[in-house]
């Protein structure tokens, strides 16, 4: 792992991108009140418990460490294409990793957990945010 080769910059702008577009996806108006039923939440539960601080500084660094492996798999992957690494490059970087290791592993926990609509909700936000990342990586040099 190069961890010279990465853009510091643009690993921030993710994080960033990352918290908007999660706090747009999950808002009230939005799918949180269909997620948090699909998750068997109700009205009188509270996000996040107890400990907001922790919630949310914990997605803050899930969302620094997707970052930083994306930059690495984007100068990986779109290193060994043809075109090199481009934003295309990294938005199917972010689909394929998307497909393969994201949906896939998560589907089966909800599966069992029989919580198919929110593995839906889940997994879109993680796919807009990965190729997102992957076009800003892969565009930011």
């Amino acid at each position: 792992m190069d961890f010279g080769s990465i853009n510091w910059l643009a690993v921030g702008a993710c994080v960033v991108v990352s918290m908007i577009t999660g706090s747009i996806w999950f808002g009230p108006k939005t799918f949180f009140p269909i997620w948090w039923k699909a998750i068997g939440k109700t009205e009188k539960d509270t996000p996040g418990g107890d400990n907001m601080g922790l919630m949310w500084g914990g997605t803050l660094v899930a969302s620094l460490i997707q970052a930083v492996s994306m930059a690495i798999m984007v100068n990986f992957m779109g290193g060994s294409m043809s075109s090199g690494v481009s934003p295309a490059s990294g938005a199917m970087t972010g689909f394929m990793l998307w497909f393969g290791f994201t949906a896939a592993t998560s589907l089966t926990n909800k599966l069992f957990a029989g919580q198919l609509k929110a593995w839906v909700l889940e997994t879109g936000n993680h796919l807009l945010n990965l190729v997102l990342f992957g076009i800003i990586l892969g565009a930011w040099r």
